[in-house]
């Protein structure tokens, strides 16, 4: 017999002291937030966050489409600006060591100490860092004078990765089937997650009813009075005798496994259907006459008919690796209190090593995905061969991915910024409106608007700019193969832009007419 608190309403026990304050903090902040959000009425929850998520579309969709025109500028722009902000660290720093030399400021005279900030005003700290700047200037500028030429032919790609989203624009709009199919793979594991859980079962009361495993205890509703406590089924424990809640553990395991693996393999379906259309894109003899006029969706179910199999087997392998590495997570979460310093070291090189296995997959199942769309070949096959190609062409294979990572991420600052930085403006009402339709709200809490258009626009980037990723790629190995298989003659012609014939000194010989 277990004392009940008095306000017991049916069977359930409703939140009276610290319990109760935190509702009502929590109610009140809401509240707040919730004046300062719909300060603005309707014309808020309408117009201002889509507004900024569609202006954030338009500047990813023209970035891209511009890329065609300013893509070389551009990259050389950003090229000669990493270069312009290292020699300037150079000037800082050698002007910080000048004067701090001047002074007599050494090393010697401030000794060993925790405090960091101590070694920011001692002239050694400068000159080594003088020094590492001078080292990592003169290399970029080395690699610069010799991969000049590889440059130039990343940019001929990026320019016609441009032009191949410009024909395909549908291919844009693709990474919303695959978040679509991840929001039901998510779904679909909550869901299945939660089924199993156990039943809780309780004591029988002093009458000796007990509460029933589904409704409320029979409890009766009025309050007695202050100082008489209330007496009524109370939990025991939870059901572990059905075969759900015996095998609980597993079932769990098994779901997170299944989770894993359909997540990869939405992931790997959406690559392998743009490559699939990128790839028809590039072996057009005659572009746009050539291009499939629905090349997507035809992708799309060419993927779906063949190369399943191929997608799921690479997915499986990706959540191994997964599934390992959330064991040593686990693990490393058991053995926090561990003071063996050796089983702690063990952990982290194994979680590091595991880490960049993960890495190397993606970046190798991404590359056989775009082989299987391009030939049609099984999983293994298609690594292997895709390896093997990029291996022959390594040097090529850094240059393209650290420029289009270059030109990507300034893509998304200018995108996420601008769109930041306008959302600022408008909602601190620092932007003169005179129409009071489009006039900025006073609101309470303006940062609220402002990071969920922030944080919307950096997914719609990421989005667009994902798409552009992957037909890099594409156009990438096809550009690589098509170096490989062909030469140029009437029998075997190049497929390549002309453009990048001329980079390579290549031409295709025009059939002789009888």
């Amino acid at each position: 017999m277990m004392p009940r608190d008095p306000g017991v309403r049916g069977g359930t026990v409703r939140p009276q002291h610290w319990g109760g304050a935190l509702v009502v903090a929590e109610e009140w902040l809401g509240a707040w937030v919730a004046r300062g959000t719909q300060a603005s009425g309707q014309w808020f929850s309408l117009s201002s966050p889509p507004s900024g998520l569609l202006i954030a579309m338009l500047l990813s969709l023209l970035f891209l489409l511009l890329l065609r025109l300013v893509a070389g500028p551009l990259v050389w722009v950003l090229i000669l600006g990493v270069l312009a902000v290292g020699a300037y660290g150079i000037y800082h720093c050698w002007c910080e060591y000048s004067s701090l030399r001047t002074a007599g400021a050494s090393i010697k005279d401030v000794g060993f100490t925790t405090n960091l900030s101590v070694y920011s005003n001692v002239q050694e700290t400068w000159l080594v860092a003088l020094i590492v700047l001078a080292v990592v200037e003169g290399i970029l500028l080395l690699l610069l004078i010799f991969l000049r030429k590889r440059i130039l032919i990343a940019i001929a790609l990026i320019k016609e990765a441009s032009r191949a989203i410009a024909y395909m624009m549908s291919t844009l709009f693709y990474p919303l089937v695959t978040f679509l199919l991840l929001i039901i793979c998510v779904a679909y594991w909550a869901m299945t997650a939660l089924y199993p859980l156990p039943v809780p079962l309780s004591i029988p009361g002093p009458d000796g009813r007990k509460c029933p495993l589904e409704g409320t205890c029979p409890v009766p509703h009025s309050l007695p009075p202050l100082g008489r406590p209330v007496v009524g089924c109370t939990f025991y424990a939870y059901n572990t005798e059905g075969l759900f809640q015996r095998n609980l553990f597993n079932l769990q395991v098994y779901n997170v496994v299944g989770l894993l693996w359909v997540a990869n393999f939405a992931l790997a379906l959406g690559q392998c259907v743009l490559a699939g259309a990128f790839a028809s894109f590039y072996w057009a003899r005659e572009k746009p006459r050539d291009i499939p006029a629905c090349a997507l969706i035809s992708s799309f179910l060419r993927t779906l008919r063949y190369h399943v199999g191929s997608l799921a087997f690479g997915a499986l392998i990706l959540t191994i690796v997964q599934l390992i590495r959330i064991i040593l997570e686990y693990l490393d979460h058991k053995l926090k209190g561990a003071q063996n310093p050796f089983t702690r070291c063990l952990l982290c090189c194994l979680k590091c090593c595991f880490w960049c296995l993960e890495k190397f997959i993606k970046f190798l199942n991404r590359n056989a995905y775009i082989m299987i769309a391009i030939y049609g070949k099984n999983f293994c096959t298609s690594a292997k061969n895709a390896f093997k190609l990029l291996m022959r062409n390594i040097i090529r294979v850094v240059v393209l991915d650290k420029v289009t990572d270059l030109l990507l991420l300034f893509g998304k600052l200018l995108v996420v910024g601008g769109v930041g930085v306008l959302a600022f403006f408008f909602f601190s009402g620092r932007i003169p409106i005179n129409d009071a339709r489009f006039r900025s709200p006073s609101l309470n809490y303006y940062w609220l608007p402002i990071l969920t258009v922030v944080v919307g626009a950096y997914l719609i980037a990421q989005g667009f700019f994902s798409v552009y990723s992957m037909c890099v790629d594409t156009l990438f190995l096809c550009f690589l193969e098509d170096l490989e298989r062909n030469d140029g003659s009437v029998e075997k012609p190049y497929y390549m832009p002309t453009s990048l014939m001329r980079l390579l000194n290549k031409k295709n010989q025009k059939a002789e007419k009888k």
